[in-house]
């Protein structure tokens, strides 16, 4: 019996955070969180096409102890000291070439607020103040070196912004851009919210 106790306590410390020790590309999730993190602006695309609006976002790694977290402001770029996109990403690893970004919101959102300036500040926040988003994780493959593209599931996304009755999400991942495209559907299909030509082209600053 303490056999058993003990080999289950090792594969519950291999499988934490959702990696396990048999994928044969485990660097490809560092990969892939190395080049999302950093601080990124939609301002070239703003100034070419007016329909967009010229955003700030900033992605900051935190809780290294704990695995792999991103913590997310997304803001008008005059506005910064109001986003009006505030979670922490947690990034896993589901197979060779597969990861997943679950979306956690945060109880006291604004407590947080610019603390994407001091990562160190998120020790003090636990794992029981933030609040997964079920649904709303975006797959994300590797299509090769440096270069990662995926989406939300089909209406599994619940929205209730501005009408909408679920969201979806595509997202790709490049070494010095991040191309967005979130939208809002009610219950008909119909686009409620969101870009409507395109996704949001994020340069890394």
């Amino acid at each position: 019996m303490k056999k058993i106790v003990f080999l289950i306590a090792i594969f519950a410390a291999i499988t934490a955070n959702g990696q396990t020790r048999n994928f044969k590309n485990k660097a490809y999730l560092d990969e892939l969180v190395t080049i999302m993190q950093g601080s990124y602006s939609s301002e070239k695309q703003a100034v070419a096409d007016t329909s967009y609006f010229n955003i700030s976002l900033k992605m900051v790694p935190i809780w290294k102890d704990k695995g792999h977290y991103l913590y997310v402001e997304q803001a008008l770029a005059k506005k910064q000291d109001k986003p009006y996109r505030v979670r922490i990403y947690k990034i896993t690893q589901r197979g060779d070439n597969e990861f997943v970004s679950e979306i956690h919101t945060l109880k006291n959102e604004k407590d947080w607020i610019g603390k994407w300036k001091t990562p160190e500040a998120f020790d003090n926040l636990s794992l029981d103040d933030i609040e997964l988003k079920q649904g709303c994780e975006v797959v994300l493959k590797r299509i090769e070196k440096n270069k990662f593209a995926g989406q939300t599931g089909i209406k599994t996304c619940v929205s209730e912004l501005r009408g909408a009755s679920y969201a979806t999400s595509k997202v790709t991942v490049l070494p010095n851009q991040i191309l967005s495209w979130d939208q809002g559907f009610d219950k008909d299909g119909k686009q409620v919210w969101g870009a409507e030509k395109a996704g949001y082209i994020f340069d890394k600053i």
